[in-house]
């Protein structure tokens, strides 16, 4: 249900699905799966029907699922099956074609995320993903942005830990905070848990990859899009490993795609100042933790970037389509806080919730992919109020999704509170 507690909206384009599913039978599109269907079972008991679909290679393994979702969740929430593959252009193009949005959790994302974001453009159907890859966020953005907004679509990237936490968090903050003095926003996150396959898999490809780039993720001044508000300078914080203010631990650097997700966000919608910069950071208790932290992730960058010694690597990474078992994943958090200064002002806010790799992720994006079909009319965009046009194109979940996708994180359990806020 929305957060209202209102019974979908429905639009008149034809289409056979509400939404679709791609990658159902991976680890992390089971969980989305999961949730998806427990969401249709809420419909269906408000006297509201979610037609939707699960979509991926093997019809039987999908037959499966579906079967299980009907016995778990109801006849009403049990999904269409449709088969599809990312090497497969025509079948893509045929499962896009039938849907008015699609998530996607199959990766790695640079690899072979590519085709599905090109079909989506071609057939004039909304998209959500959980990459975490800048350089695929790049080159979707350099490739598809003009032709996604000239069909007034949007595809939404990040949509799971990485980065709606971060993206999300700062849009709830800069909220609370004057727009007429320039703001300041460092995050700091901390959480456990354990990596599935796929997942793995990413991380390496990206740290692979390297910082080639993942800048052009963050749009020109003046150039990303047309708003009421001009375009307002953003950078970095400039402040590297530090200590806590109140002692309790170290703030260390996170070369992760998430500042550059928060910078374009910042950088388009109305509300973060005059002029805004963001530091993002790993919250560590001890400083021993910090250094062997710093010297794995800088091994792994020297391995995966040459062909032997990456293979290597690829070998020690669990399987696709493993993960932590619900056990594990109930006993993780995570929390992310935010340390915001604007003029006399600093407030601190915080987003924490369950186990962020898996559980939180597929429940970010199921919610990403009913905003996008439930929400938002296709001519209006949630953070702008009534009168402003939408802002299509290759965009960031605050951008795409805004308010109405934050209220349903809150209906979730996973809104942004105020810790404190002096002057």
């Amino acid at each position: 249900m929305s957060p209202a507690g209102e019974a979908p909206a429905r639009s008149a384009t034809g289409r056979e699905f509400d939404l679709a599913l791609l990658g159902a039978t991976g680890f992390t599109g089971r969980l989305v799966a999961e949730h998806l269907a427990s969401t249709a079972a809420d419909d269906a008991r408000q006297g509201a029907r979610t037609t939707w679909a699960i979509a991926g290679r093997d019809r039987a393994r999908l037959e499966a699922i579906a079967d299980e979702l009907a016995t778990s969740h109801g006849a009403a929430a049990r999904p269409d099956v449709v088969v599809a593959d990312v090497t497969d252009d025509p079948s893509l193009h045929a499962l896009t074609a039938r849907t008015r949005v699609l998530a996607t959790t199959v990766g790695p994302y640079r690899r072979v995320g590519e085709a599905v974001v090109e079909a989506c453009v071609h057939t004039g159907t909304d998209y959500a993903d959980i990459t975490g890859e800048p350089a695929f966020v790049a080159r979707i953005r350099s490739l598809y942005d003009d032709a996604a907004r000239a069909a007034g679509i949007r595809i939404v990237t990040c949509c799971g830990f990485d980065s709606v936490p971060h993206d999300l968090g700062v849009f709830a903050t800069v909220a609370h905070l004057p727009d007429d003095v320039p703001i300041t926003i460092r995050a700091y996150v901390r959480g456990q848990g354990r990596v599935s396959g796929g997942t793995a898999a990413s991380a390496l490809e990206a740290i692979a990859e390297g910082p080639r780039s993942s800048s052009r993720i963050e749009p020109a001044p003046g150039t990303a899009v047309t708003l009421p508000d001009p375009v307002r300078p953003v950078r970095t914080v400039d402040v590297g490993l530090h200590r806590l203010l109140e002692g309790s631990g170290w703030g260390v650097p996170l070369p992760t795609i998430d500042p550059l997700i928060v910078r374009r966000s910042a950088a388009v919608l109305p509300g973060y100042g005059t002029a805004f910069r963001y530091g993002h950071y790993a919250r560590v208790r001890r400083l021993p933790t910090v250094v062997a932290g710093v010297g794995v992730i800088g091994a792994a960058a020297v391995l995966a970037r040459t062909g032997p010694t990456r293979r290597l690597l690829e070998r020690a990474l669990p399987s696709s389509g493993e993960g932590p078992d619900a056990a594990r994943r109930a006993r993780s958090r995570f929390e992310v806080r935010f340390v915001a200064d604007a003029g006399a002002l600093r407030l601190v806010t915080r987003m924490r919730g369950g186990d962020p790799g898996y559980t939180e992720t597929s429940r970010m994006l199921g919610e990403a992919a009913r905003s996008l079909a439930f929400d938002v009319a296709t001519d209006r965009h949630p953070a702008l109020g009534a009168d402003a046009p939408a802002l299509t194109g290759v965009v960031t979940p605050a951008i795409g999704l805004g308010q109405p996708y934050l209220e349903r994180l809150t209906a979730l359990g996973l809104g942004v509170e105020v810790l404190s806020s002096e002057r």
